[in-house]
């Protein structure tokens, strides 16, 4: 797996414990939108990441801002992008197993080290189970192409 992990000025830090974290666990990592602690845009990171996760050069991504909303609502702004801010195991976990999310957005200034490094390693373990949720993430996709996500065909599974 490769992922790729972006921050602003807030998020430095953090996003550099992290990436030392997922090494450690021989996952590849890609930095990006690294800046120093002089203030920097987390729309900028979002972008950066996003572009990678579209083109094929990454996996995944992790971002890192002082809530992690900011990072979530400029990442979920790109076509393919299913950005989430999580805050414990168990949202990291539903993130991706209901709602195939391929960003995971984190707050630097809320998490403890110990808890962002409990929430990356559920992440990155649990898989998107389909099923029920595929229609749901597809319907997600009909919305970013500008359809109306009722229109969607029905399916005999309504869970």
């Amino acid at each position: 797996m490769k992922i790729a992990i972006g921050s602003d000025h807030r998020g430095q830090k953090t996003a550099e414990h992290i990436a030392e974290h997922l090494v450690s666990l021989g996952v590849e990592v890609k930095r990006m939108g690294a800046c120093s602690t002089q203030a920097c845009d987390y729309p900028e990171s979002a972008y950066q990441v996003g572009m990678a996760i579209r083109q094929g050069e990454v996996d995944a991504g992790i971002l890192i801002c002082g809530t992690g909303i900011g990072m979530s609502m400029a990442a979920n702004k790109m076509h393919g992008i299913r950005a989430a801010v999580v805050h414990d195991e168990l949202t990291s976990q539903l993130s991706r197993t209901h709602n195939d999310a391929n960003v995971l957005c984190l707050s630097a200034d809320l998490l403890g080290e110990r808890l962002i490094e409990k929430i990356v390693d559920v992440w990155i373990k649990s898989d998107f189970e389909g099923g029920r949720h595929a229609r749901r993430v597809a319907k997600m996709a009909m919305i970013e192409q500008g359809h109306d996500p009722a229109d969607a065909p029905a399916t005999p599974d309504s869970a």
